[in-house]
C-alpha cells in the first residue's frame, strides 16, 4: 500500500482488481478546499487511458510488476514460447498477450516480458529490429502518387512500406 503522495510516473497500481500504470500525476492544492492528486493512467492489459482524481493522502494498492529479459524460442500453435535468460525456465505466452509485436518477432530475439504474480502482462520488443525483405515490386522513378514508397513483404510475412530504391 502507498498513499497518493507517493505516486511516481511508471508506478503500477491495483485499482478494483485491474492493473493501471501512472503516466503522469499532479499534486494540486487549491486555495480553498482540500488538496488532491490528478493522475493520468493507462490500463496495463487493454492500453485504455483515463484521468482519475484522488484525495491527497488516500491509500492506493500498488502492484509488483517484474520485467524479465527473455529470448523468443519458437511459436507453438497460437502460443509463443520464451526462455528466461537468467534461469533458463521456459514460459508459454498467448498470442493475445504478445499482440502486434508478433509481426516483428524473430527466433532468438531478446525481449522484455512484464510479469505480475506469475502471469505475463505484455511483451516489450526492442526499439528497432532488422528484418530481411523477401519480396517487393520494382519501383518506378516517376511514381510519386504514393509518396515515394512501395509495399514490401518481410521475412515474418507482414507487408510494410519501404522507399522506392529498395
Amino acid at each position: 500500500m502507498a498513499t497518493t503522495n507517493d505516486l511516481k510516473n511508471g508506478m503500477t497500481l491495483d485499482i478494483e482488481g485491474q492493473l493501471w500504470t501512472v503516466i503522469e500525476f499532479q499534486h494540486v492544492k487549491p486555495g480553498k478546499g482540500p488538496a488532491f492528486v490528478r493522475t493520468k493512467m493507462r490500463q496495463v492489459l487493454s492500453g485504455k487511458v483515463v484521468e482519475k482524481t484522488f484525495n491527497a493522502g488516500v491509500k492506493v494498492e500498488t502492484a509488483v510488476v517484474e520485467k524479465r529479459d527473455m529470448q523468443f524460442l519458437y511459436k507453438d500453435g497460437e502460443d509463443y514460447v520464451f526462455m528466461d535468460t537468467t534461469t533458463y525456465d521456459q514460459m508459454t505466452i498467448s498470442a493475445a498477450t504478445v499482440g502486434e509485436g508478433a509481426n516483428y518477432l524473430l527466433e532468438n530475439a531478446e525481449v522484455n516480458v512484464a510479469i505480475n504474480e506469475g502471469q505475463p502482462l505484455y511483451v516489450e520488443l526492442p526499439a528497432s529490429v532488422t528484418l530481411e525483405i523477401t519480396y517487393t515490386e520494382p519501383g518506378i522513378q516517376g511514381d510519386r502518387s504514393s509518396g515515394g514508397t512501395k509495399p514490401a513483404t518481410v521475412e515474418t510475412g507482414i507487408d510494410i512500406q519501404v522507399p522506392l530504391f529498395i
